[in-house]
């Protein structure tokens, strides 16, 4: 008796379908995750928010009304929050943006941050996790997205693409 073991050629076609259903599958499974981290906040109502910026600017949640927000928490030590930066930069040129920065050091560590990356996205500076208490964030990065009547529409946990992100605030529009 004699065993055959057929070996499988490793085309191009045949590499490609693999990274096609690779892809699918981490799709799927970072989407069933992030389900199950999502925060659950108390309203799903976009809360006041009214503070002074890491640029001096003031940000006022009052005065984007009828416009959608994203609201992105994230902290410099955090590796996924580094990756997905570039991401949260792009979407700041087209959308309306709040960066949160948990426990991330001070308002001039946050500045001396930004400089070195080439970011320009607005920061608050949430040295004691208020707001992200606020928003039940447990994990980072977190995003949000209210649509323009200040409804929550979205929530991410971990990274998200550029893409993603656009689509979705497009949406909410």
């Amino acid at each position: 008796m004699e065993d055959k073991i057929e070996k499988k050629k490793w085309t191009l076609k045949a590499v490609l379908k693999e990274l096609f259903w690779m892809t699918v599958l981490v799709v799927f499974m970072t989407n069933v995750i992030s389900y199950f981290k999502k925060p659950d906040i108390q309203s799903e109502q976009l809360p006041q928010v009214s503070e002074r910026l890491i640029d001096g600017k003031v940000f006022s949640s009052d005065a984007l009304k009828g416009k959608p927000l994203l609201i992105h928490f994230w902290a410099t030590w955090c590796p996924t929050c580094k990756a997905e930066a570039g991401n949260i930069e792009t979407l700041s040129n087209h959308f309306n943006v709040l960066s949160i920065a948990v426990k991330s050091g001070s308002d001039a560590d946050l500045r001396a941050y930004m400089k070195e990356r080439e970011l320009t996205f607005s920061v608050l500076n949430d040295t004691q996790r208020t707001y992200a208490d606020m928003f039940a964030v447990a994990a980072f990065p977190t995003t949000y997205i209210f649509n323009s009547a200040g409804e929550l529409v979205f929530t991410e946990v971990g990274y998200t693409s550029t893409i993603g992100l656009y689509l979705r605030m497009l949406w909410a529009q």
